[in-house]
């Protein structure tokens, strides 16, 4: 069954961190959620004061973090003493787990600053789990040209017959980058039962016979693939996820599932029992 648009939405401008300019997708009034997808922000700027502020220690519990950069650096460290730096083309899949404190900081290229943050739930079961990240160099991300001119990214799942690198399972996550050289027409499985969605940063995109302008994210209907026309520039990333159907209660940086569990999580970081 091909899926549909369900959704258009259009991000809101917004600022986060120590003052970072950003656009906000998924987390927003028209998006609050798409189970297992709690936040979607791409952020983006050739303007140093929109970013250089960055993200200062703050702290997470009971989610995943994923920061893809399209461009520049982000340098991260947290509070047991991991240090990192994400580059073009990079990804960080960081697991909050039980909880961590944990900054990032941008680094400007040319002085373009570029890329996603999205933040994927945890089940009950591994909301509590142990901490820890997945940095992965551009190097290291899986990339296949599916027809002629059109190459896709593959940071997690499988798609076009080729596996992405990161290794979580929580939710059986896909997450792809598609850029096209040429004109095209591709169906790509999307596993049913799962929440999904498109985004093109760059240029335009048809699914299913409905046009998708850069900056519209499009939250796809039930269906086993989805049919995309992508047009020459065009750049899009694919997202999907498998829904977790539990209560979610959200406090800033804490995702739990109880008002109880948040303030266990609140009095833990007023402690100093976060990691």
């Amino acid at each position: 069954m091909q899926r549909q648009v369900k959704q258009l939405v259009t991000g809101i401008p917004t600022q986060d961190g120590a003052g970072v300019t950003l656009t906000r997708i998924i987390g927003q009034p028209a998006l609050p959620r798409l189970d297992p997808f709690l936040m979607l922000d791409e952020f983006g700027s050739d303007q140093p004061q929109d970013y250089l502020a960055g993200f200062p220690p703050h702290p997470h519990r009971g989610f995943q973090t994923v920061t893809y950069m399209l461009a520049g650096k982000m340098a991260h460290a947290d509070s047991v003493g991991n240090r990192g730096l994400i580059e073009t083309g990079g990804v960080q899949w960081m697991n909050a787990g039980r909880g961590i404190i944990h900054e990032e900081m941008p680094q400007q290229t040319e002085g373009l600053l570029r890329g996603f943050q999205l933040w994927v739930n945890l089940p009950a079961s591994e909301k509590m789990s142990t901490p820890g990240y997945q940095d992965l160099a551009a190097d290291k991300i899986t990339e296949v040209t599916v027809q002629p001119g059109i190459k896709a990214r593959i940071l997690v799942g499988r798609v076009f017959d080729a596996q992405g690198p990161v290794s979580t399972q929580a939710v059986s996550p896909l997450f792809v980058d598609i850029h096209a050289a040429q004109d095209a027409e591709l169906t790509i499985p999307v596993d049913a039962g799962h929440n999904a969605f498109v985004y093109p940063y760059e240029g335009q995109i048809q699914v299913a016979n409905t046009a998708v302008l850069k900056g519209q994210l499009a939250v796809l209907s039930e269906g086993e693939e989805v049919n995309i026309q992508v047009s020459t520039g065009a750049r899009f990333i694919l997202v999907a996820g498998r829904p977790l159907n539990e209560p979610v209660v959200q406090y800033g940086p804490f995702v739990m599932n109880t008002e109880q569990e948040i303030q266990q999580a609140i009095r833990d970081y007023q402690n100093g029992r976060l990691a």
